[in-house]
């Protein structure tokens, strides 16, 4: 392996790392547990291996893991949007039920049912999202 691969394959290491501590701080500010976590990025595995991930160790580097990690990112800038001078009003909205969900909360909606509820949830959240999906002209 030449200098040069090295460098660009450790990059892509702290890359990784970068984005695995961001979405564990993200976790963290929603107040989730572990098994919530895990469900979310559909993570298999023992709950007490997981903290790997807050410390040392990336994400995989799995194509269907990092189109959720992008959902989750885009869900919890919308809630930033969305309530913009409350930042913990994201954590409180994830677990309340509400009649746009079929009185489930946004959070039972996302492990419930996968990429589809990530997929939904954002949709509700960002309507420039829905549009993407949609094709729509409009909101």
């Amino acid at each position: 392996m030449s200098d040069t691969e090295k460098t660009t394959s450790e990059q892509k290491m702290q890359d990784r790392l970068a984005i695995t501590r961001g979405m564990m701080n993200l976790f963290e500010s929603w107040g989730l547990h572990t098994e919530e976590m895990m469900a979310l990025l559909d993570m298999q595995g023992k709950a007490r291996h997981f903290t790997q991930y807050r410390y040392s160790k990336p994400f995989p580097n799995e194509p269907a893991l990092m189109r959720r990690i992008e959902y989750l990112i885009r869900i919890d800038d919308a809630l930033r949007t969305t309530y913009p001078t409350n930042p913990t009003m994201g954590k409180r909205w994830l677990r309340q039920r509400s009649h746009k969900f079929n009185k489930h909360s946004p959070l039972s909606m996302m492990i419930g049912d996968g990429e589809t509820g990530l997929i939904y949830v954002l949709s509700r959240l960002d309507c420039t999202f829905a549009w993407d999906q949609s094709g729509s002209k409009a909101c």
